[in-house]
């Protein structure tokens, strides 16, 4: 069955992280809202009376299922898909995993926009130097420093032992979106988390993830989505 992926079709956003796990699974699957008359679709199912309504995208529709949640999607698409392991506490743990990288999300975004989200960069630029001097500082060490320990103490390559997992591509995301914000400091920053770096290379070599990395469905990263590069918020800069 064709799954259908909803969300805004110039940002990689959260939609991304369920876009890396249908490619990873090979997955038959359309990005609507990129496609002719797609975002008009995708706002009259959203006020759709005849479906329990999503909050805000992203959101996957699959027959007559209709899924919201980035980890919530990435749930269903795990046991289905062969991204999550097979028993409960493996499921548990790789959906703890990524909840704690969602938390992740929630801050790097903030860095940009601590005020509010309805406000321009421009409008809150000196708390935006604030927050970002403690997101350097102090939370992406944390959560960085925290993803390390997990594959330190693990039994294999990846966050939840041998096998690859939704959770592993999300922090191959969170890498390549440091990365791009935060380019000098990441620099620095990956010599003390090589195991992190060592998952994420792992991640980029595999056959279908290095195909949609180098397509033209790859959206690049821009100052419209999660991850923004503000030079002035490089601590190195």
């Amino acid at each position: 069955m064709r799954y259908e992926l909803y969300y805004w079709p110039s940002i990689q956003g959260r939609g991304e992280f369920v876009r890396l796990a249908l490619e990873e699974a090979g997955a038959d699957y359309i990005d609507v809202a990129r496609r002719k008359g797609g975002m008009a679709k995708l706002e009259r199912l959203l006020d759709d009376p005849r479906v329990k309504p999503p909050f805000a995208p992203p959101f996957l529709k699959c027959g007559p299922l209709l899924i919201a949640q980035t980890a919530n999607i990435l749930l269903f698409l795990g046991a289905r898909h062969g991204l999550a392991p097979k028993n409960e506490a493996g499921r548990l743990w790789v959906h703890q995993l990524q909840f704690t990288i969602a938390d992740l999300v929630v801050e790097a975004h903030d860095v940009h926009h601590p005020i509010g989200s309805g406000l321009y960069y421009e409008d809150q630029k000196r708390e935006a130097k604030r927050a970002a001097e403690s997101f350097i500082a102090e939370r992406s060490p944390k959560y960085l420093s925290y993803c390390e320990r997990v594959l330190q103490r693990g039994r294999g390559s990846y966050l939840a032992g041998a096998r690859l997992s939704y959770a592993d591509l999300s922090l191959f995301q969170i890498v390549e979106g440091l990365r791009y914000a935060f380019p000098r400091t990441m620099k620095q920053w990956e010599k003390k988390i090589p195991r992190v770096i060592g998952l994420r290379n792992r991640v980029a070599a595999r056959p279908r993830i290095a195909a949609y990395l180098a397509s033209d469905a790859r959206i690049p990263f821009n100052e419209s989505g999660i991850f923004r590069h503000y030079p002035e918020l490089d601590r190195s800069a």
